[in-house]
């Protein structure tokens, strides 16, 4: 690209992203946040906020305003309007917005990465890409290049249009899905598609380990069940999540324990031994470990903001 080409791409991003803040603080004019279609969140916020855990699904995350960091495990993953958050399986993460003020309040978004979506326009547009790596991280943040921040701002542009989430937002969805793979981000997304044999048993047992997260982990038995052997389950499990299988199940347990306390108004003994503990010392234990603060504490906190 020549120095009047790069200026000329420089100044679209700039105004592209002036935009995208106009828009979405239009969109969210006080803190919040706006599902415009199924799959596509806005978000804004006008202070850092405290760390959210759950369990997201596949998703593009993207900062217009302010910074945002997500954690998995001890890895911290920290993306602003420059960059963006990518993670192509399952996992119990932890965002927090870190930069953000009544005057230039944080503003986001995320799409949610749909597979059949994905493996289409893998296969439509002709674009290589390696086959799915069970070693590959499923979780990552990239540089926005000029042409995936105007596909995005197009998108937000559709959110007044009456009927454009059935007939226009699918087009430029697939096109983003298109500027990552031109991106280099088409092993991760394989992900999605589970087309290695070693991705497609780590997929499977994340979602075993999922819909069972309550019931004692045999890493031996899972391990045969999706014919590997233990070295080798351990050392893939990590290499996409971050996290052992053991980590992981307790982060799924006490995530769950905690949505029991605060939405069902269950005390922190029988939260602990739904999701699986027999020990209430060795689940509060855990708990404060996750969360900063003892079951008790952590839920009057909660409860508290949600007054405010």
């Amino acid at each position: 690209m020549n120095p009047t080409e790069a200026k000329r791409e420089s100044q679209r991003a700039q105004s592209n992203r002036q935009e995208l803040v106009e828009r979405i603080a239009q969109a969210l004019p006080a803190d919040g946040w706006l599902d415009p279609f199924s799959g596509f969140r806005l978000a804004r916020s006008s202070q850092p906020t405290e760390p959210t855990r759950a369990i997201y699904q596949p998703a593009l995350c993207f900062v217009a305003q302010g910074c945002k960091q997500a954690l998995l495990g001890e890895e911290v993953f920290q993306y602003d309007p420059g960059t963006y958050l990518i993670f192509t399986v399952d996992l119990p993460l932890t965002f927090q917005v870190k930069k953000a003020s009544k005057e230039l309040p944080y503003l986001g978004l995320r799409l949610n990465l749909d597979p059949a979506l994905v493996a289409s326009v893998m296969m439509e547009s002709g674009v290589e890409a390696k086959k799915a790596d069970a070693t590959m991280k499923a979780v990552a943040v990239g540089t926005t290049n000029a042409d995936l921040l105007d596909a995005i701002l197009r998108l937000v542009r559709l959110i007044d249009t009456p009927g454009a989430d059935k007939v226009l937002a699918p087009l430029i969805i697939r096109e983003i899905v298109f500027r990552l793979l031109m991106e280099g981000e088409g092993a991760r997304l394989s992900h999605l598609l589970a087309a290695g044999a070693d991705t497609r048993r780590i997929a499977q047992a994340i979602g075993y380990l999922r819909e069972h997260f309550d019931q004692p982990l045999r890493i031996d038995d899972i391990a045969h069940e999706f014919g590997m052997s233990v070295s080798s389950f351990h050392h893939h499990f990590k290499s996409v999540t971050a996290m052992s299988p053991l980590q992981f199940q307790k982060h799924l347990r006490l995530q769950e324990a905690r949505r029991l306390m605060l939405g069902e108004d269950m005390d922190a003994a029988s939260a602990g031994f739904r999701v699986g503990y027999e020990d209430p010392a060795y689940f509060s234990r855990d708990y404060k470990k996750l969360f900063g603060a003892p079951p008790q504490r952590d839920i009057a906190k909660l409860r508290n903001n949600l007054e405010l």
